[in-house]
């Protein structure tokens, strides 16, 4: 039960509101959520001119307003930065308050979502695509075969920065990390490969995109889609799908948040970050292992969600922001 100096404007509106009503001091206390004591001291107007309880406060609302301005400049501050530019403008404190200052002000200290860097004509085009996609229903979508490589490491305790962010602010640019492409690394397309060209891109064509797609489709028509990544455009891999009479699904550069399949990706990561593998043998059998406990309606879900990811992109002229 709260002491008199606890109570809010709001609690005393109520406490008088429901007194002419007739309501017992009794039935007010358990109302509110006070004392019955506290109720009677606010009645008998004994509260007026009670010292507030607790520890003085020991920043000032300028120092508060300094920190918000801090944070505000730059959302990827550690809170040893924050406390150090702090401590500079006069406002001598620990760690800990900091980030009890931060909190305070409705910031969390979050992963930053990862976005594609894109220049303007890249978003036009991408709004372009959007707006020619914008129809096509789910079972349109149902006939695409999704691709992707992905980047698997040894360790997946590094998380990178991490940003302040306030709910809501997910999507908002300040709080984004561009990604980056890195051809070298290692990557996986149903195989482990150290690199990709576009022969070796057409040799995993033919021997697993092309048995997976004959046991998926069967004799019925079908999209394939890829991104833009050399080893995909180049002119050779243009013939290999021509020869082969493979529809490719035209697709936005940098643009793998459309991609379905990057959900699936961060769900085998997700199961991984337990696995801890040593070795790359260990490392590829609990890849292949998470990959097939995916269940066909986690599949399902995820291609039912491009009209929503297509619309998004139409709305915000730009960026997709939920699906």
């Amino acid at each position: 039960m709260g002491k008199t100096a606890d109570l809010t404007a709001v609690q005393k509106a109520i406490i008088d509101t429901l007194k002419q009503e007739g309501k017992t001091q009794k039935e007010i206390s358990e109302r509110i959520g006070c004392s019955q004591s506290a109720v009677s001291r606010h009645l008998s107007g004994k509260s007026v001119g009670r010292k507030k309880c607790g520890r003085k406060r020991c920043t000032t609302r300028r120092g508060d307003r300094t920190l918000r301005k801090t944070v505000e400049k730059d959302r990827f501050q550690t809170l040893g930065d924050l406390r150090k530019q702090w401590t500079e403008s006069g406002v001598e404190t620990s760690r800990a308050t900091v980030y009890r200052r931060v909190q305070e002000m409705g910031y969390r200290c979050r992963i930053p979502q990862v976005k594609p860097l894109l220049n303007q004509k890249q978003r036009q085009k991408r709004l372009t695509w959007a707006t020619e996609k914008q129809h096509w229903t789910v079972a349109q979508w149902s006939k695409v075969l999704f691709s992707d490589e992905s980047k698997f490491c040894m360790s997946f305790g590094n998380q990178g920065a991490r940003v302040w962010r306030k709910t809501g602010e997910r999507e908002m640019p300040k709080c984004l990390k561009s990604s980056v492409k890195y051809p070298q690394s290692v990557m996986v397309w149903g195989a482990m490969s150290a690199a990709v060209n576009a022969a070796s891109y057409q040799e995993i064509l033919e021997h697993f995109m092309l048995p997976s797609a004959e046991k998926l489709y069967g004799d019925e028509d079908f999209i394939f889609q890829h991104d833009l990544a050399p080893a995909h455009s180049a002119k050779t891999t243009g013939k290999w799908f021509t020869d082969h009479g493979i529809t490719v699904l035209n697709w936005p550069a940098n643009s793998p948040d459309l991609n379905p399949i990057e959900n699936l990706w961060d769900i085998v990561k997700r199961k991984l970050s337990d696995a801890r593998p040593n070795t790359l043998d260990e490392l590829k059998a609990a890849i292949e292992a998470s990959w097939a406990s995916i269940t066909p309606q986690q599949c399902h879900r995820l291609i039912a969600s491009m009209p929503r990811r297509i619309e998004a992109v139409i709305s915000a002229k730009e960026f997709p922001t939920k699906y």
